[in-house]
């Protein structure tokens, strides 16, 4: 289902958008905000238009669907999913923990995904089937006893809507609440893969936000899901579970106590 070619590729797309991005880093750029209200700069459209190239030249047949230039269809059931900066929050504050997310689907589920962090040159990239590596190295999510032991984080508390927020606030009152990070957008799953988080847990995601994580996070022995323990896929909802030791899915889906 991914071969090496692919692989190559993604490493290929991922070289380019760091290309793109590191110029702009702590420097002067433009910024425009988006209908949704969220921030776009010259470094996301400048990374994404530089991966679509490359994959029209590669893959034409092949779908895309991007954060900023949208969704261009294809005819092989293989559609290439693209957040050129997932953290432009971070990235504009000077913060080295946004990421860029590439994903590879066949026929709506995530099969392969890089989170590469262009400035300080860490990468993760899994694939179904294959153990995640972290700069070319085996990747393991750590094991959790007890959910008291848990480290939990979020990018913040102000993604969610009332409603999620206070099924998240249950779930973080069964965690280490003295240990919750809050803030680290893809980068909090990276380091759940390489076993320093424990748990990630959000709402209101897209696909773009998602689906690169995925093989990522289950290459390296955890999980993924959504709030109701479903796997993750083009039709999910935006909420999301990521969690390192599949042996605790159930508490947290309780403690979530959620009904969507």
């Amino acid at each position: 289902m991914v071969n090496d070619r692919d692989i190559a590729l993604a490493h290929a797309l991922a070289d380019a958008a760091g290309q793109a991005i590191r110029p702009y880093f702590r420097a002067r750029f433009d910024i425009e905000t988006k209908p949704d209200s969220s921030p776009v700069t010259e470094a996301d459209r400048a990374a994404e238009s530089t991966m679509r190239r490359l994959i029209e030249a590669e893959a034409p047949r092949d779908a895309i669907l991007g954060e900023e230039y949208g969704e261009k269809p294809g005819t092989t059931g293989r559609q290439w999913v693209l957040d050129p900066i997932d953290g432009t929050v971070s990235f504009m504050a000077g913060r080295p923990s946004f990421g860029t997310l590439i994903a590879l689907l066949q026929d709506g589920w995530p099969v392969l995904g890089i989170i590469d962090q262009p400035v300080i040159g860490e990468r993760w990239i899994g694939a179904i089937g294959q153990p995640t590596l972290f700069n070319g190295t085996p990747a393991r999510a750590r094991r959790c006893a007890d959910l008291a032991e848990a480290t939990l984080a979020t990018t913040g508390p102000q993604y969610f809507s009332d409603h999620d927020g206070a099924h998240f606030m249950a779930l973080a009152s069964r965690c280490a609440h003295k240990r919750m990070l809050f803030g680290g957008d893809c980068y909090n799953y990276g380091l759940l893969a390489i076993g320093h988080v424990d748990l990630v847990v959000e709402a209101g995601l897209s696909l773009h936000d998602f689906a690169a994580l995925v093989p990522i996070v289950e290459g390296a022995g955890g999980t993924m899901c959504d709030w109701n323990g479903d796997p993750l896929s083009d039709a999910s909802g935006g909420h999301v579970i990521a969690l390192g030791d599949p042996a605790r899915l159930d508490d947290v889906v309780e403690g979530l106590a959620c009904n969507h």
